[in-house]
């Protein structure tokens, strides 16, 4: 199972057509034909916060956005037990606490891979490694758990 980091989402969004964004609208469109993947709710509220503060997009346009990607990925809610795990995940390995929350949401999803920028490349904890996308050094990596033109399972 696979995940995005909000950076990621907000990447697929931008206008702009710098590789960035459109290596994330490439991995969003290969996680859809996948059927793999998951978003988690803490990800489009943070998304939904970026997009309204410091992109100025109007909220339609923000809540069509997510409305879109719900209606072909799975949406995962974090769980009380999430805040144990997390601060847990802050004392061990000084992850920023929104951070660990979203890892103890996504591990207890199940994924094995977060997308993201903002994590220690390559880090794995527990069940579920952080990879950082926009790395070519992760392609190989990341073709295995989203590969190019897959049909849904």
């Amino acid at each position: 199972m696979i995940s995005f980091d909000t950076n990621i989402l907000v990447y697929a969004t931008a206008s702009l057509d710098d590789p960035k964004a459109l290596r994330a609208r490439d991995l969003i469109a290969r996680a859809m034909r996948a059927g793999w993947t998951i978003l988690l709710l803490q990800t489009l509220a943070e998304f939904a916060n970026v997009a309204i503060r410091k992109a100025g997009i109007p909220i339609e346009n923000i809540r069509r956005t997510i409305d879109a990607w719900r209606a072909v990925l799975p949406i995962q809610a974090a769980d009380p037990d999430d805040l144990g795990a997390a601060l847990e995940a802050v004392r061990d390995h000084r992850l920023p606490f929104w951070d660990a929350m979203l890892w103890a949401s996504a591990q207890r999803a199940g994924v094995r891979c977060l997308l993201t920028e903002d994590l220690q490349d390559g880090f794995i904890l527990q069940s579920v490694r952080f990879v950082n996308p926009f790395k070519p050094a992760n392609d190989r990596l990341i073709d295995e758990a989203l590969p190019p033109g897959v049909a849904r399972r």
